[in-house]
């Protein structure tokens, strides 16, 4: 290690050994803690006048992580969430580097005191069903790319699968006899299977024979053949959304992404009255109560419950705790 400059070091040792040789972390991961370190790096760069070639472990104190958080939070109008992303790569390094090199722990224990900052939880933007119809009726079947989309979203409203599982999905993955099934990898790389109705079955098939992939090929792909990007799935659907919302006008008020399926998915489960606890399977969730939270969301089951609920009925009675005129005394003194 250079002791010059041991950053460049440290940071390809996090990289290679720490990330992917001792964490096995998956190739997701390994690029968003990329992507927080290009846009931490340049940062830093900027404010200290210099080039990223030569920042060195010095130039990273807290006062800089935190006035980047900042910067990703407000200027560039990032998200908390997507502020706490950014603050876990970087403690994820500098954890790395206490272990590394002792003399550093100083530097190092500031930084991972840095706290995750909280956000108000939202109730999730879930599609009705007839908003779903209406999205599904927009690609043009008629052309690869239109059967290719219209397959893709009633792909993620059966399943429930987040964006990134549905497109690294490979035809080994399917099964198509019956019963038929599809094995998703999500988070941590754990594997699940999710049912897959005969319609949806049907689009796959007809997808595969006009676009012929190998058994370890990804599904769905661009007009070159190369795998679709999440962000190229946003724009499509944005697109299909503003088409369906002239016909659906409650779609206008929406900001839906391809996750909004995976939350329609949830709340139609609890809807259907399908247990929590398959939901959970079905969708992938470690904690009960993430899954908990699409039935909090769900309107039609909370008015449903409220009309099994008899209307109080006004008595001419005064309560026996009102009439105890000692009782109202003795708590008065209190």
């Amino acid at each position: 290690m250079s002791k010059a400059n041991p950053f460049p070091e440290l940071m390809r040792a996090f990289f290679y050994e720490w990330l992917v040789e001792q964490r096995n972390a998956s190739v997701n991961t390994v690029r968003s803690y990329r992507d927080t370190w290009r846009l931490f790096l340049r940062f830093v760069a900027d404010r200290a006048k210099k080039k990223v070639a030569i920042i060195s472990l010095a130039d990273l104190t807290a006062a800089q992580v935190a006035a980047f958080l900042r910067h990703a939070e407000h200027d560039r109008g990032g998200t908390i969430g997507t502020r706490n992303c950014r603050l876990a790569a970087i403690r994820s390094f500098f954890n790395f580097v206490a272990t590394k090199d002792p003399a550093l722990i100083a530097q190092c224990v500031e930084i991972l005191n840095i706290p995750i900052k909280r956000a108000p939880v939202s109730e999730p933007c879930y599609l009705d069903p007839l908003e779903v119809a209406a999205i599904l009726a927009q690609p043009d079947q008629s052309t690869l790319e239109g059967m290719r989309d219209h397959a893709l979203l009633s792909f993620l409203y059966n399943s429930g699968a987040r964006i990134q599982e549905a497109l690294d999905m490979c035809p080994e993955a399917i099964r198509f006899d019956s019963p038929s099934c599809v094995r998703l990898t999500g988070k941590g790389r754990k594997e699940r299977l999710c049912p897959l109705w005969p319609e949806t079955v049907m689009l796959l098939k007809k997808l595969l024979e006009r676009q012929p992939r190998a058994q370890d090929q990804r599904l769905f792909v661009n007009r070159y053949g190369e795998p679709l990007s999440a962000s190229g799935v946003r724009f499509k659907l944005a697109a299909y959304v503003k088409a369906a919302a002239a016909t659906m006008p409650p779609l206008q008020t929406k900001h839906v992404t391809p996750h909004s399926f995976r939350h329609a998915t949830a709340v139609h489960l609890v809807s259907a009255g399908v247990d929590i606890t398959v939901i959970r399977s079905w969708l992938g969730h470690v904690s009960l109560d993430t899954t908990n939270h699409y039935a909090k969301a769900n309107l039609d089951t909370k008015r449903k419950a409220l009309e099994q609920v008899a209307v109080p009925v006004a008595t001419a009675h005064s309560s026996s705790w009102k009439r105890d005129t000692s009782l109202l005394a003795w708590l008065d003194t209190l």
